[in-house]
């Protein structure tokens, strides 16, 4: 039951460094998300979004 006792020791290690460390140097190693349409288009919406900026405003008539 080794690989047991190995298993509890590994968790209380992690467990103790996190509540070790302070509560502004976990926040600096956490990553930005990605906005959500990158994540499931890729850069399809960054070029459409690009292409509307470019493009010239069209005048409407009243």
């Amino acid at each position: 039951m080794a690989s047991g006792d190995e298993l509890v020791k590994y968790i209380t290690e992690r467990v103790v460094t996190f509540m070790e460390t302070p509560k502004e140097e976990r926040r600096r190693h956490t990553k930005p998300k990605e906005p959500w349409t990158a994540k499931w288009f890729g850069m399809i919406p960054l070029g459409l979004s690009l292409m509307k900026k470019q493009s010239p405003k069209r005048k409407s008539k009243s």
